[in-house]
């Protein structure tokens, strides 16, 4: 199945799919939902740390679970259009991230869990399963930033608007 920017001839063409999937409706909507949970993940572990209390996490679980579904469908048709693997720095990040991403949805699913079945009373969660969670979400931002970075600097060299060159 051709690309997008495979079928499409020349350097403006590629530039302008490129911007398309840039603005992608599914792509705006997974990066505000991960941009609400960081926060909204930040402000609960230093209210925790802090104050021994857990500001929005009824939202946080709510946002995990919205996260969850539009980060892998986002997922399913990005790795459909980037197939196969290359030995390219974008494609090693990207795969970081998207391993990052499944531990700390993975065990924010086993956190939901514990706290679905406190409902109202505050949730024991395991501290391994929380730090692995913390420690997920710092390795999430870091791999997904760096990804971004390297494929709009690969972007740039192809298209011709490095200055490097």
């Amino acid at each position: 199945m051709p690309t997008e920017s495979r079928r499409a001839s020349g350097p403006m063409a590629a530039s302008a799919a490129r911007t398309r999937r840039l603005r992608s409706p599914l792509l705006l909507a997974t990066a505000v939902v991960l941009v609400f949970e960081a926060a909204g993940g930040i402000v609960i572990f230093c209210a925790r740390l802090a104050y021994g209390v857990t500001p929005g996490e009824t939202l946080h679980v709510i946002l995990g679970i919205v996260l969850t579904a539009l980060y892998a469908a986002y997922q399913w048709r990005h790795w459909l259009r980037v197939r196969p693997v290359r030995p390219r720095l974008d494609y090693a990040l990207g795969l970081l991230a998207t391993a990052s991403l499944l531990l700390t949805q993975t065990s924010g699913w086993a956190l939901g869990f514990t706290w679905w079945q406190a409902r109202g009373a505050a949730a024991d969660y395991a501290p391994a399963v929380s730090a692995l969670h913390n420690i997920g979400s710092m390795l999430v931002l870091t791999f997904v930033a760096a990804h971004v970075g390297a494929v709009l600097q690969r972007a740039r060299r192809i298209d011709g608007d490095d200055p490097g060159d």
